[in-house]
């Protein structure tokens, strides 16, 4: 896997007078059976959180308020992904480093993920990652 397998997808918008609804079906709007949703917020301005990569592990990032970046790294290329709409998202496949910085006041990056927490499936540190992505 490299980082162009890694896409920005369009969810759908309903446009409403009173407030538009965006909404995400499992294998619909996202590549993967969703196991698991969790949610980041009061993050810190200067914060960074990720700092990993999953070995098998599929990912949907969306900043449901305010913003923030995703920089993806796949040991060979770089690249940074701002999010800011609650209505698209960011696909991140297996065996890619991703960091996200960049936190507005007040955002909220939520993340769809394909399978339940595994500590196992996690690289924590770049050597090893490299290591394994390379061997």
């Amino acid at each position: 896997m490299s980082i162009h397998d890694c896409k920005l997808l369009d969810l759908p918008k309903i446009h409403d007078p009173r407030g538009n609804l965006t909404f995400i079906e499992s294998t619909v709007h996202v590549p993967f059976a969703i196991e698991r949703v969790y949610y980041l917020y009061d993050v810190p301005g200067g914060s960074e959180r990720g700092g990993h990569a999953h070995k098998e592990l599929q990912q949907f990032i969306v900043a449901m308020s305010g913003s923030f970046d995703v920089v993806l790294d796949d040991g060979k290329e770089k690249k940074r992904v701002h999010l800011n709409r609650s209505y698209n998202g960011l696909y991140v496949c297996p065996m890619i480093w991703r960091e996200l910085d960049n936190f507005s006041s007040g955002a909220v990056c939520m993340v769809l993920a394909s399978t339940r927490f595994q500590e196992a499936d996690y690289y924590r540190d770049y050597a090893e990652f490299m290591r394994s992505r390379w061997s």
